[in-house]
């Protein structure tokens, strides 16, 4: 229930907790408090005892975490029936970043150890050149010696 408390803020409540109702009060307070507790899981016990009863035999085994879609869905995930333990095994991420990053490294140094002429060659045919890869390198599209960069009289 208090699993988010840590050790600073627990000393702060009950610094305040002394503070607030003092020494002498402060014992009876917390009775008080773990009374009304205990009052209000009882209750939450007799009602999911009554909707359960209510329910059926056919609900037996019917969990109210499961009403919590998280749960639901954690608990769904994890079953064997769906085969996803195998996918999600199945699946490196760190691998196939690796090898994009190769393949990207590896065109990065084939085309500038060429000059130009490799460039050109695997702009116009990706996949003449390193085994079917598609180039993802992003290089710069060389204007033409007339070509006059964009103008938009909106802008200005």
């Amino acid at each position: 229930m208090f699993n988010d408390i840590g050790p600073l803020e627990l000393v702060t409540i009950i610094v305040l907790a002394v503070l607030v109702f003092g020494p002498d009060k402060l014992p009876k307070v917390i009775q008080d408090v773990m009374r009304t507790v205990r009052k209000i899981r009882e209750f939450s016990e007799s009602a999911k005892a009554d909707i359960r009863s209510e329910l059926g035999p056919e609900f037996k085994d019917f969990e109210f975490e499961d009403l919590n879609p998280k749960t639901f869905i954690r608990k769904q995930l994890d079953n064997d029936e769906l085969g996803l333990k195998e996918i999600r095994n199945g699946f490196d991420l760190k691998r196939e970043m690796a090898e994009v990053t190769d393949a990207v490294h590896s065109r990065d140094t084939d085309a500038a150890g060429s000059g130009s002429t490799s460039s050109s060659a695997s702009s116009s045919s990706p996949s003449s050149s390193g085994g079917g890869r598609v180039d993802m390198t992003k290089k710069p599209e060389e204007p033409g010696g007339d070509d006059r960069p964009p103008f938009d009289a909106d802008a200005t």
